[in-house]
């Protein structure tokens, strides 16, 4: 566990500029946790950090969080959990005993979030996840009244894949015959869990099936024996560092199908600079209304402030997360977070994925669910709400 702290310089040169009365309010701590190091570490400095430097820097250029009617900046202490669960529920608990922090935010990936939510319901801490997606939603919202859920259910993330692969199907562009692999961690086990049976539902064949530890380095056995299982589609519920991986093999073996599907990481940017024109057609989870000038507005400023694109999913989330947050401390006027949890259940939430409220503590706005490379964006097809901006899905032309 390592510890970070960011934003003082800037902290201190903006209150300098406020008004007597707040220059003098003590600055409010923010707690982050997430993976600079380990398997994790690189989904996090796409998804996680910078939209946190994003929303520090913006929130103190306004002069700080109004609570109360006393304007206060913002501090942040961040900690590196290395991807290990364990560095997590340490790091959350220095913050609330030893650091003292007044907000702690949600850390990034499903198995670390789900992990933390035991401490963060002890400490009665709101916790707005924005990079986890389970099917035990309900379960846990019972049991851990102040956590929050913006990704949604795995059921409904594997079934917009499916659901876009069934309609490439029926048009005859492809056919039933499907490879699919997982990353076995909370997440992968998850996805393929509810996966597999919708894929079945749906009429495909599963024609090749396996799993694979969280950081393995060596796929290329996965990708050949999914080639020699000679599939019209390939499925992978990854993580960016396999996604990446899965690719970059597949072209190696030059695997032929006209469905190529990875998980978390296929939405990053850097997966199009990386593959160039191959990228054209992958498909993948996630997806954004890649129109929507709010998202194309948060965007800009991300760059501009981080130098830092957004992915295509959950980065808008997180930040979401972040606005969420925010308002629910002005409109309260307090940084007791049973009020702010409270708030939160019980209202609605303008933020750059649009107007979010909770139902039994799920986002019952809807979520984009599968996404893929066209014209070099990476666009939603498929979601759960019926947002808009959804497009058709095309068949993948093959590596370039």
């Amino acid at each position: 566990m390592k510890r970070r702290t960011f934003f003082r310089a800037s902290t201190a040169l903006a209150a300098m500029t406020l008004a007597g009365a707040a220059f003098a309010a003590d600055p409010i701590v923010v707690g982050a946790v997430a993976p600079k190091t380990g398997p994790l570490a690189g989904g996090a400095a796409v998804t996680h950090w910078p939209n946190i430097q994003l929303w520090v820097s913006e929130v103190n250029a306004r002069g700080g969080l109004n609570v109360g009617g006393e304007q206060r900046m913002l501090e942040v202490i961040e900690y590196d959990d290395q991807t290990n669960p364990a560095e997590t529920i340490k790091a959350v608990t220095r913050l609330a005993q030893q650091d003292n922090a007044d907000i702690i935010l949600s850390p990034y990936s499903t198995g670390l979030s789900l992990a933390a939510a035991p401490i963060f319901d002890r400490l009665g801490i709101p916790q707005i996840t924005s990079s986890a997606a389970t099917d035990q939603i309900d379960e846990l919202a019972g049991q851990f009244p102040n956590l929050f859920f913006l990704l949604g259910r795995s059921a409904e993330i594997a079934g917009g894949a499916v659901e876009a692969m069934a309609k490439m199907r029926d048009a005859g562009e492809i056919g039933n015959r499907v490879a699919l692999v997982n990353v076995a961690d909370a997440f992968g086990i998850e996805l393929v869990s509810a996966g597999k049976p919708a894929l079945e539902a749906a009429g495909f064949e599963i024609v090749y099936e396996t799993s694979y530890p969280l950081g393995t380095q060596d796929l290329s056995p996965i990708m050949k024996a999914a080639k020699d299982a000679e599939p019209d589609a390939f499925v992978a519920f990854s993580y960016p560092g396999d996604t990446f991986g899965l690719t970059e093999q597949a072209m190696i073996e030059g695997l032929d199908v006209g469905v190529f599907y990875t998980g978390v990481g296929t939405a990053f940017p850097s997966f199009a600079g990386r593959f160039g024109a191959a990228a054209e057609g992958i498909m993948g989870i996630g997806g954004v209304n890649a129109s929507s000038e709010t998202f194309l507005d948060y965007a800009a400023r991300l760059e501009a402030e981080t130098g830092s694109q957004p992915d295509y999913w959950a980065s808008g989330q997180m930040y979401a997360s972040l606005q969420i947050l925010e308002a629910a401390i002005e409109a309260t006027g307090t940084l007791d977070m049973a009020e702010v949890t409270q708030y939160i259940k019980d209202n609605s939430f303008e933020t750059v994925m649009g107007t979010i409220t909770f139902d039994d503590q799920n986002s019952s706005t809807g979520y984009w669910t599968a996404g893929q490379w066209q014209d070099g964006v990476f666009k939603g097809v498929a979601s759960f709400g019926g947002l808009d901006g959804v497009v058709e899905p095309f068949v993948k032309a093959g590596w370039e």
